[in-house]
């Protein structure tokens, strides 16, 4: 099953929003106004949070949480957030035909080094990467850098943009079990956060089970901070997990090639998850 862009990935997830009859929220607005939607799956107890296409480049896993509440869980509730960054995504996918403003357009092409191709671009629409802008040993990371563009600016302050607000509030109002964060690629999965012992066993349980149903291998990334999956490990002391979906064979942005492989690996990743963290529970 391919899939084809005849609309863009923010209409397709908000006409997702406007015709589901599940529990859903506005949980908050983008750097231009667009709103960043959640839906519920299931009910009662763990109670999760799944986010996806927080990278730009990456909105391919947006489509992927449209398949996910499909399939539902095995135990409990989990809110979806298909589209964190829709600005970023909507410039990675049609370019600056996505932008209204004459000025934010010359603004972007120039943090873009006057490139009109925004394939690649990562960031939102000020050009701060918003999974490195979480209050997570923010600013420490190998790659971060801190000048507005594409990728890997850590942004004025921690939480400095809308998106990254609207998600540690939702977060923070939430107490969720646990979250999920879905990015794009290189099939592996990243759970750890320097986590006390006692949770680092429990925690490298759950992304055990991630990795069988998945077929993604256990990964760390020794210098990646300020991600929201360290934020929830550190802050909110919960198990947390970044998933890498697509093969590196796929280069990016992840498109109708590599849907199939996506889609594969991880259709079933939240349901089982979800009974894992229930049997933890008990």
């Amino acid at each position: 099953m391919a899939y084809s862009i005849v609309v863009d990935i923010y209409e397709k997830i908000e006409d997702f929003y406007n015709t589901v009859t599940a529990p859903k929220t506005v949980i908050g607005k983008s750097v231009f106004g667009r709103k960043i939607f959640a839906v519920k799956i299931g009910d009662g107890e763990p109670v999760g949070i799944a986010q996806y296409a927080m990278h730009g480049r990456e909105f391919i896993t947006a489509r992927l949480a449209l398949e996910q509440y499909k399939i539902g869980l095995k135990c409990g509730s989990c809110w979806l957030i298909p589209l964190v960054n829709p600005d970023g995504c909507l410039l990675s996918e049609t370019g600056l035909e996505s932008v209204e403003n004459k000025r934010e357009k010359e603004r972007l092409l120039a943090l873009n080094q006057g490139n009109t191709d925004f394939s690649l671009w990562k960031a939102n629409g000020r050009g701060v990467d918003l999974n490195v802008n979480f209050a997570a040993n923010w600013g420490q990371g190998a790659k971060n850098v801190k000048k507005a563009g594409a990728e890997n600016y850590i942004g004025k302050k921690p939480f400095s943009e809308p998106e990254t607000q609207a998600l540690k509030l939702f977060t923070q109002k939430l107490r969720p079990d646990y979250t999920v964060s879905y990015h794009t690629k290189g099939e592996e999965i990243y759970w750890y956060f320097h986590q006390p012992i006692g949770r680092c066993a429990k925690d490298k349980a759950l992304a055990e089970v991630l990795s069988s149903v998945t077929g993604y291998k256990l990964a760390y990334a020794k210098n990646s901070v300020g991600g929201y999956k360290d934020w929830c490990i550190k802050t909110l002391q919960i198990p947390a997990f970044t998933i890498e979906a697509g093969a590196d064979e796929f280069e990016h942005p992840l498109g109708t090639a590599a849907w199939e492989n996506v889609l594969e690996h991880n259709r079933r990743a939240l349901f089982c998850l979800s009974g894992a963290v229930k049997e933890r529970m008990c």
